[in-house]
């Protein structure tokens, strides 16, 4: 990756190093943020297996549950935590993102200091990578037929409010599936998709299809669309 390409002052400091990373693939820089949980009983045991090698996982942070930012992977470089995930039509996340691992094992609420401090993680990236709020995505947006994570407990609204990624408003119902995609989705059977939009949008909401769910999808497509998200080097 040729140094144009890395912020002028990157500011990180590793405290908890991975030896799981590389380069970023065809000199990409970073233009998504992929948040996940852990699914782990404990921030100790992510971060013993985010930093074995064995393993192969890894990502540039990860926050526990008190607040406390861990930093893995220096942001320049590729962490291991996308997998084999699509988001606006292109694979190799890993490449193109920064990833960030919230302590939590699933299903119980993020602390206020844990999202606080990834607020604040949050308006550094993508100041530092010049991105907009809808480079911020969900493990589950890109990979919405293996992947749950930062699931239904996780607040996108909050973030949303802090300018740190988005949230719909009601517009003119479309095609569902055609909006996702132009949103950023995989081009997915429709009820994966639904179910991986209400999972970040609607986590309340059961049953089939509704004319909500086309008009909160219109929304993102119209004012959100992915080919808008790559930040010029």
């Amino acid at each position: 990756m040729g140094s144009a390409s890395v912020p002028h002052r990157l500011a990180v400091t590793l405290t908890h190093p991975s030896p799981n990373f590389g380069e970023r693939r065809g000199g990409q820089r970073p233009e998504l943020v992929v948040l996940h949980y852990t699914a782990m009983a404990s921030c100790a045991e992510a971060l013993e297996r985010l930093c074995d090698p064995v393993a192969e996982v890894s990502a540039h942070y990860l926050i526990d549950c008190d607040g406390t930012v861990l930093s893995l992977v220096a942001e320049e470089f590729r962490a291991w935590h996308a997998g084999a995930g699509v988001w606006g039509g292109r694979g190799d996340v890993n490449s193109r993102s920064i990833g960030i691992e919230l302590a939590n094992p699933g299903a119980q609420p993020f602390s206020a200091r844990q999202m606080a401090a990834l607020e604040a993680l949050l308006r550094g990236i993508l100041s530092r990578w010049s991105l907009p709020p809808h480079a911020v995505i969900g493990h589950s947006d890109m990979a919405p037929d293996r992947k749950a994570d930062p699931g239904p407990r996780f607040d996108w609204r909050r973030l949303a409010l802090a300018g740190l990624s988005v949230w719909p408003e009601p517009a003119e119902p479309g095609d569902l599936a055609a909006d996702l995609v132009a949103f950023g989705y995989p081009d997915l059977p429709m009820e994966t998709l639904l179910a991986a939009f209400r999972l970040r949008f609607r986590p309340w909401a059961t049953g089939p299809l509704d004319a909500t769910d086309r008009a909160l999808a219109s929304d993102l497509a119209r004012r959100f669309p992915v080919d808008v998200i790559t930040p010029q080097a």
